[in-house]
């Protein structure tokens, strides 16, 4: 009895690289760093219109960004939020890190709106407080 096997060349099976896995995986991590880029976008899912200032300085980065609509709606993590709510909110959050504060109020707003958002912030404690806007030729 012949234990050993003839090896012939012509019949080994030559290695195949699979490329529908790859494919698979590569897709997936698209859609995984594109869905974590949005999240990293402050204000992310709130549409506004900032005005312009041709005196803008570039924040490095913020812990937190309250949105203000024209109609002087608070949102904060893309819904909508109460006064006592935002204070509630900002001392659980200043109780864990250094809050660093951006309110983004849309063009339309009213300047009664940010004050009484700025005044929500620093009464609960937070002094570190930035107004958003875009940047406007210089």
């Amino acid at each position: 009895m012949n234990l050993r096997r003839s090896i012939n060349p012509a019949s080994q099976v030559k290695a195949r690289v699979e490329v529908i896995p790859m494919i698979d995986i590569m897709m997936f991590l698209l859609v995984f760093f594109v869905i974590v880029t949005l999240k990293m976008i402050d204000g992310s899912g709130v549409t506004m219109e900032i005005p312009g200032s041709k005196t803008t300085q570039d924040i490095q980065k913020s812990t937190l960004t309250i949105g203000v609509d024209k109609d002087g709606i608070v949102i904060v993590d893309g819904s909508e939020i109460g006064s006592e709510e935002l204070t509630k909110k900002l001392m659980s959050l200043k109780q864990e890190t250094k809050l660093d504060i951006i309110i983004a109020g849309d063009k339309d707003t009213s300047l009664e709106g940010l004050i009484s958002v700025m005044d929500t912030v620093r009464g609960a404690g937070i002094n570190s407080v930035a107004i958003a806007a875009r940047a406007e030729g210089k």
